[in-house]
């Protein structure tokens, strides 16, 4: 797929002056990186589809995960193509789309200038804010003690957030635990696209993701469109995404930090130390 600005066109990131005050002083003038929050207007062979708050990087990922996850796609060799074009108030991402999926987009009328990362305003039905699909298998199983080495490894990986402070994260991670990859953003919802994208084209599945923030019910249904069947969220987990996650047979942890995971849902996967 082609693309027609390298990402180094868009900055991840602006320094910005500003005075930094601490209690016994009068403030000093420093630089400041602040995360860059662009529109990306997606568009579908030329037909605009909706406007998305995010960090104008991998955005060729994020355009191949957000039209699985929309359900606009099924697979990868439904995307022809990528084009991607600076505007003077943003960026437009045009994918080009297997003609048998463009009837999808008249049944998923949408117009969402979307909030930081959000993933269902501008949604007209709410019948279409739940987009069930069939649960997944039980072919995979992670010790749940790598998930400590990927946790202690998190930080040093987020390299836009050690210089901002502001964006979040969606990791993929091998059963030994190891970061494979890593797609930051201001928005979670994106950050995810971007990793189910790399999912997609790398054809992988037999890993585990881990997002920064809190699991959400949309942020399984994405987890669950990219077929891997581990879900670890480092913040809390709502009572929709579980339920959601039991239904659709995906293991869900929340509040993942060191030593320990609340385990919402399908624990038969997870291997524990007293089990070996």
């Amino acid at each position: 797929m082609s693309v027609e600005l390298s990402p180094v066109d868009f900055p991840a990131y602006k320094s910005k002056p500003m005075i930094r005050y601490q209690q016994g002083n009068d403030g000093q003038q420093e630089e400041d990186a602040l995360i860059q929050e662009t529109p990306v207007a997606i568009e579908f062979n030329g037909v605009a589809y909706t406007v998305m708050m995010c960090t104008p990087m991998d955005l060729e990922e994020f355009a191949v995960g957000f039209a699985l996850t929309e359900g606009i796609i099924d697979q990868l060799k439904d995307v022809h193509d990528v084009d991607i074009e600076q505007q003077d108030n943003g960026i437009t991402v045009n994918v080009r789309i297997a003609n048998r999926c463009v009837d999808r987009l008249q049944q998923k009328r949408r117009s969402l200038a979307g909030m930081t990362g959000c993933g269902i305003c501008g949604t007209e039905k709410l019948d279409s804010v739940c987009r069930y699909s069939q649960p997944l298998p039980t072919s995979t199983s992670f010790d749940i003690e790598n998930l400590q080495y990927a946790l202690d490894n998190l930080h040093a990986h987020q390299v836009l957030n050690q210089v901002t402070g502001s964006s979040h994260a969606a990791a993929y991670l091998s059963a030994e635990g190891e970061i494979e990859a890593i797609f930051e953003d201001v928005g979670r919802h994106i950050a995810l696209d971007k990793l189910v994208g790399w999912v997609l084209r790398q054809q992988k599945s037999q890993g585990a993701i881990l997002v920064t923030s809190r699991a959400s019910f949309e942020m399984v249904q994405k987890v669950v469109a990219s077929g891997v069947q581990f879900l670890f969220a480092v913040s809390a987990a709502t009572n929709m995404a579980v339920e959601m996650a039991d239904q659709l047979n995906l293991t869900l942890c929340g509040y993942c930090r060191r030593g320990r995971a609340n385990i919402y849902t399908h624990p038969e996967r997870l291997n524990f130390p007293s089990e070996k």
